[in-house]
């Protein structure tokens, strides 16, 4: 690396190297449980992941870049990346390269060779989350990416995904989170009867996204709005502001009967046109909003 971080090689410019072909093979999910590595792709994804990993090697932890690979012409429309990616193994490569590495068909420039990044239930619910995402038998990457963007501007704590979920680590997943996954901790192969229970067992309301549910979540956000002008108790059945968990359930069949059990309460987003109903992405951002908005107007 030079002062600003620039590679001093020549680009790698044999899309058919060892090398190349190690990267590729991360857009498969058997290679990337093997050597817990995924893909990051693109100047915002890559931006991010560097950012998280300065910031942990200035904190005394290990990084989660390994290795970092772009085009001279990347590198020149943003530079900032040449300063973040100083003390990583980078590379700069041909777009010929980048094609072969890459998982989109029209690569960006850039990717980076990250660690995989999930924690432990117990972490998360030892730091006293107020808001969760649960995303059970969700099976779709780009739905589960787009969740979990969702979560992260509503300023969720964690998302948890069940073990039936698709892999978050895929491609498409990563490319549909714009980042966010390495903003805030995610949860892998949870069992979602054992996350209730440990939830419940915190104080942490459960609640499920349910387009028949028999709480309407505009009239829970009326009730915790005028819970906070009045200051008194409107006997609402839930609270808002209290510390949840939303469960977010599969795309085509929603949640299970034996999940919505498991829920301390089904609500409803009220659909006032005639479509049919929301998809997983936007129900999860107006779900979690709702949450936030309360929680952060409540202090």
């Amino acid at each position: 690396m030079n002062e600003t971080g620039r590679p001093h090689a020549e680009p790698l410019s044999n899309p058919r190297a060892d090398r190349v072909r190690k990267v590729a093979q991360l857009a498969g999910r058997p290679a990337r449980l093997k050597r817990r590595e995924f893909l990051a792709e693109g100047p915002q994804a890559v931006r991010e992941a560097l950012t998280l990993h300065q910031q942990r090697l200035a904190d005394g932890r290990d990084g989660v870049v390994l290795e970092v690979y772009a085009s001279e012409d990347c590198l020149d429309r943003h530079p900032e990346l040449e300063t973040l990616a100083e003390g990583t193994r980078a590379f700069l490569a041909t777009d010929e390269v980048l094609a072969a590495m890459a998982d989109t068909v029209t690569p960006q420039g850039i990717l980076a060779v990250c660690r995989f990044l999930d924690v432990e239930l117990a972490d998360v619910l030892d730091a006293e989350p107020r808001l969760l995402a649960v995303l059970c038998e969700v099976r779709d990457p780009g739905n589960a990416g787009t969740a979990l963007r969702a979560a992260d501007a509503a300023g969720a704590d964690a998302v948890i995904l069940s073990s039936s979920s698709v892999d978050i680590y895929n491609p498409k997943a990563v490319r549909s989170t714009a980042g966010s996954i390495f903003h805030l901790p995610v949860v892998l192969g949870a069992d979602i009867a054992e996350t209730v229970a440990a939830c419940t067992a915190r104080g942490i309301g459960v609640l499920a996204a349910d387009g028949y549910g028999q709480l309407n979540l505009d009239r829970l956000q009326d009730e915790s709005a005028a819970r906070r002008l009045g200051g008194a108790d409107t006997g609402s059945d839930y609270d808002l502001a209290h510390p949840t968990a939303w469960l977010f359930g599969n795309e085509a069949q929603g949640l299970s009967e034996e999940q919505l059990a498991l829920a301390g309460h089904r609500v409803a987003v009220p659909v006032y046109g005639t479509a049919e109903s929301l998809n997983l992405g936007t129900a999860a951002t107006v779900c979690l909003y709702a949450s936030a908005r309360s929680q952060r107007a409540t202090g």
